[in-house]
């Protein structure tokens, strides 16, 4: 909620402009109504080339939670040559409400304290297409009261700074509006501490992160109520965004008078990406280059660090009730995750399986039919324990899986008969083959009996299983393929049906 208010005042206010400052401000009204909140003002007055307007309010409300962002002016001035600059006041708060949690029988009431120096809006071009550009040299945001007591009293910090920030901002439209916007940050600084000296408590949290770009585009539908989702997609509302992110360091401890604790980490970079519109929803985020270390009153030794080159977590889903089958895909990645020996020794003290890096990618696509909308709360309920659709087609276009010195790849593609329930046991009739590749397995079984992880008849099981799935790579060591085939309403396994 903090979050929409802010960005409220600050793209708002950066995009809303037309020819006049009188065109300017009822813009930034109606395209802030459209995207669900609302503005009102205590008095508007023309003074020379500038409209001030006096008491200004952005509310914004969801789910019980409510945000609201106060000014005591705002002024739009005519320069002359067609544009139109905005002035914000230097401070300003902005005040949440948010519903109790379980447990609580009051709202949480917090208020926040926004600064801003010099401060720069632009905007110029038409009223039915306006660019602008905005240039913020330093923005801050810190929590000056909780519950109506000032942070000071309760010892508390809890602010934000960012530094640098840049961009770009276009509005097209009158009742509808497409919205898009683009921007950079030199830093984002995040600082929290809280001491409660009746419980000897105390935790401290800062982080950084630099160099901050980020995309958009929306397409907002006056008259409709964003709160249904489901409803407001039908209706043409779209987004789609892409932040990107460059080093990020944070550390965080804590302290009572029973226990302690403290972690610290650093990331090279990421990405974080999201989009929705009436066919699909997607959402994807990665990092690079990971590391974090943790420690504790109450670990067993001193350090716990874990460390990884690369995650992933995309997906792609159909969202909407459609006739023919739309795609999907989805993937999980994480590269070269190590942990630190003190990890390993609690299983493993004799350093008997290999300790390399360990790596886990799913990537697949298929396409599937929904019967329902997937947004539309009703219809989901009303289903039951029922699938909300049909799986037509299954690509995994990469599986990958190393760990202690053994290594599973596959790939493959299957179609789904969904007239055919019964071949399979409740599941769609498949039709086409998985190729799979093991190296190293009968190794790592063998290391796990040795070690007591595993009971020997229990790997002679396995190894029995693999025998009828796989079969050896001459020349290679400790090396199996094995080719899944689902067709003619059987199941074989390399040539050999089993069902």
């Amino acid at each position: 909620m903090g979050s929409t208010a802010l960005l409220a005042l600050v793209s708002g206010n950066m995009a809303f402009a037309a020819v006049t400052p009188e065109d300017v401000w009822k813009s930034w009204q109606e395209t802030l109504t459209t995207a669900g909140q609302t503005v009102a003002a205590e008095s508007e007055a023309r003074e020379g080339d500038t409209l001030v307007v006096s008491g200004v309010t952005i509310t914004s409300e969801s789910d019980g939670s409510k945000a609201v962002v106060s000014m005591d002016e705002v002024q739009f001035t005519d320069t002359g040559d067609g544009s139109v600059e905005i002035f914000m006041p230097e401070e300003f708060p902005v005040n949440l409400t948010v519903p109790p949690g379980e447990g609580e029988t009051a709202p949480t009431e917090i208020e926040l304290t926004v600064t801003q120096t010099d401060m720069v809006i632009t905007a110029s071009g038409a009223a039915d297409a306006t660019s602008y550009a905005y240039d913020v040299p330093t923005m801050a945001m810190e929590v000056t009261h909780l519950q109506g007591v000032k942070a000071e009293k309760l010892d508390l910090t809890a602010k934000m700074a960012v530094t640098g920030a840049k961009g770009s901002y276009t509005s097209t439209g009158t009742t509808d509006k497409a919205l898009a916007t683009e921007g950079t940050a030199a830093s984002v600084a995040i600082n929290v501490v809280v001491n409660d000296p009746e419980t000897s408590s105390k935790v401290n949290f800062t982080a950084n992160i630099a160099d901050i770009a980020g995309k958009s585009a929306a397409n907002l539908i006056g008259g409709v109520d964003m709160a249904d989702m489901n409803a407001a997609l039908k209706a043409g509302f779209t987004t789609d965004s892409t932040l990107t992110y460059g080093k990020v360091d944070y550390s965080f401890d804590f302290a009572d008078a029973e226990q302690s604790g403290a972690s610290k980490g650093t990331v090279d970079g990421g990405n974080v990406d999201v989009a929705i519109d009436q066919g699909r929803m997607a959402y994807g985020f990665g990092n690079k280059a990971v590391a974090i270390t943790v420690t504790g009153s109450t670990i067993p030794f001193p350090e716990v660090a874990v460390k990884f080159a690369e995650s992933a977590f995309n997906f792609v889903i159909p969202v909407s009730k459609s006739d023919a089958p739309t795609p999907f895909a989805m993937l999980t990645k994480i590269v070269d995750l190590t942990v630190s020996d003190e990890i390993w020794a609690m299983a493993d003290p004799t350093k008997t399986l290999p300790r390399d890096p360990v790596t886990v990618i799913l990537d697949a696509k298929g396409t599937a039919k929904l019967s329902v909308d997937l947004l539309d709360q009703a219809a989901m309920a009303a289903l039951g324990g029922a699938a909300p659709g049909e799986l037509h087609s299954l690509d995994v276009t990469e599986l990958r899986v190393k760990f202690a010195g053994a290594e599973a790849t596959g790939n493959g593609a299957l179609t789904f008969d969904n007239t055919d329930m019964t071949t399979f046991n409740g599941m769609p009739a498949p039709t086409g083959k998985v190729d799979l590749k093991v190296v190293g397995a009968n190794g790592l079984m063998d290391k796990l009996v040795s070690m007591g992880l595993m009971p020997e008849d229990q790997v002679m099981g396995f190894h029995m299983m693999l025998g009828m799935f796989a079969k050896v790579v001459e020349g290679e060591a400790d090396t199996m393929t094995s080719t899944l085939e689902f067709k003619d309403k059987g199941f074989f396994a390399n040539g050999m049906q089993l069902q």
